[in-house]
């Protein structure tokens, strides 16, 4: 038991000379199969919860969880880099990434140095680089944990994902500051959740570890949320009596190159803000981070500063054709983002909304349906087009699509070339429109099959503004419909 281990992997590709290799089952693969493969490589001993039958005379640990190992003992590898941090979690379907880049803004504002850890990327406060999961494995997790203490951060924003928590990614850590935004069906199928019940289940369970809990109280599942709080610190945020709400009504405000929403927040703190972002769910995830926030002891005026001029990478990002036409690109990926934020939209009166989005082959199929439904009830006109098919076929997708847009007789059309579909929308864009560009955000890829196709919707958008605005747009209406290639309906 005697060995010098220099490091831990849990992939056995990464397997050398001094390493010890942790057998985690994934949704896919096992890594039991390939202890043997490790051995060969130089692993010098093996963590398993299976027994194992190795040629080689080699150290062998059995025990209940590896997942559950894996996370302590990368904890006490690194120094416990967690213990050391301000540690500021969030959880919920949607709402995750912009909370936590509301938080991180503010404790910037306020000069308190902070790491992010999320779906877009990773901020260590030494480098800054592409995220691949939401909450990276606790291996990675740690690592990434341990830099941000030797870069000096103080704190940390990170998501926290119910696959996450279900794969005990961060287990042994406890949350300075927990926070919950808010609850609907998604990530239910055969490689994520078994169904709605377990999803819920393991959402809550970032709050039986965590010091004080930021819950939105207006959620219909908040209440199952604070019942797995072991603290006794709950604070509830939302626009109803009883809660830290929103006075009054809303305004819904137009700033030079952004959209934003004006309210005022009575109760454990008044404050009067204005957030650089769109609808009420800006000012849901705008209570959470003050209150997060406040934990730390910032100021109100690093609060109103940060808030003010946030920006999200793909998340309601905006680019103007000109003041009366402007582009969104947004994330939402589901019914419940995409409702959400057409029905913002609203709020600002345009003249027309325009929906260009599609949904991923190889996930949960009601998710079609739902985005169908959202689309045909709160845009004038949707462009049904291809988003990361996978193995699917995009068409299968599309009608599947289409089919719900049509039970509530929405207007579409099919444009299945997503470079395409942006750029007809951009160049078809009248005075007091709004085009949304729909379900990757951030994403700066396509998954075609098994083949990973750089695409990045914000590049599309750029572009084909850049040629309506020099003139260069053609009449691609007739072009395409004499070709066969746009489905006009």
């Amino acid at each position: 038991m005697e060995i010098e281990i220099d490091e831990i992997v849990y992939n056995s590709k990464k397997a050398k000379d001094g390493t010890v290799f942790v057998c985690i089952e994934g949704t896919q693969e096992d890594g039991h199969h390939f202890a043997e493969e490790a051995v060969k490589k130089g692993s010098v001993a093996i963590i398993c919860s299976k027994p194992l039958s190795l040629k080689e005379n080699i150290s062998v640990i059995l025990v209940e969880d590896c997942r559950k190992t894996l996370a302590a003992v990368s904890a006490m590898f690194y120094g416990y880099p967690a213990n050391q941090l301000f540690l500021i979690g969030i959880t919920g379907t949607k709402g995750k990434t912009s909370t936590a880049y509301m938080i991180k803004n503010i404790l910037s504002h306020a000069g308190i140095k902070t790491g992010l850890i999320g779906t877009v990327e990773i901020d260590t406060g030494k480098r800054t680089f592409s995220s691949c999961q939401t909450t990276p494995e606790s291996l990675d997790l740690h690592g990434y944990l341990r830099e941000m203490v030797l870069s000096g951060c103080s704190a940390v924003v990170m998501e926290v994902s119910s696959q996450a928590l279900k794969q005990s990614r961060v287990h042994g850590m406890t949350f300075d500051v927990a926070v919950f935004t808010n609850m609907e069906e998604d990530h239910i199928g055969e490689r994520e959740h078994a169904d709605f019940e377990e999803y819920v289940f393991y959402k809550g369970k970032l709050f039986s570890q965590c010091k004080v809990a930021v819950m939105n109280g207006d959620d219909n599942l908040y209440q199952r949320m604070a019942d797995q709080y072991t603290g006794n610190r709950l604070l509830s945020y939302g626009m109803t009596s009883g809660n830290l709400y929103v006075n009054g009504n809303i305004d819904y405000v137009r700033l030079p190159g952004k959209f934003a929403v004006e309210f005022q927040v009575k109760g454990m703190y008044n404050i009067n803000l204005v957030v650089s972002g769109i609808g009420d769910f800006s000012a849901y995830n705008a209570m959470a981070a003050l209150l997060a926030a406040k934990e730390l002891g910032v100021s109100d005026a690093s609060v109103q500063e940060a808030l003010k001029s946030v920006l999200i990478p793909g998340r309601q990002e905006i680019f103007f054709i000109d003041y009366n036409r402007s582009v969104i690109v947004d994330y939402a990926h589901n019914g419940m983002a995409l409702t959400s934020l057409l029905k913002a939209l609203q709020k600002y009166q345009p003249k027309k909304i325009t929906c260009v989005f599609g949904c991923g082959g190889e996930r949960d199929r009601s998710r079609r349906e739902k985005m169908g439904e959202a689309a045909a009830k709160f845009a004038d006109f949707s462009i049904i087009t291809s988003d990361n098919p996978r193995n699917e076929s995009p068409s299968s997708i599309i009608s599947d699509i289409i089919y719900k847009i049509e039970c509530f007789n929405g207007k579409y059309c099919v444009i299945e070339d997503r470079h395409e579909a942006i750029a007809f929308a951009i160049e078809q864009c009248s005075s007091g429109e709004i085009v949304v560009i729909a379900g990757k955000g951030h994403e700066d890829y396509q998954i075609i099959g098994k083949r990973k196709i750089h695409f990045d919707d914000r590049e599309e958008v750029r572009a084909s503004i850049e040629k309506v605005k020099n003139g260069q747009n053609y009449n691609r209406r007739s072009k395409k419909s004499d070709s066969g290639s746009a489905d006009l309906r």
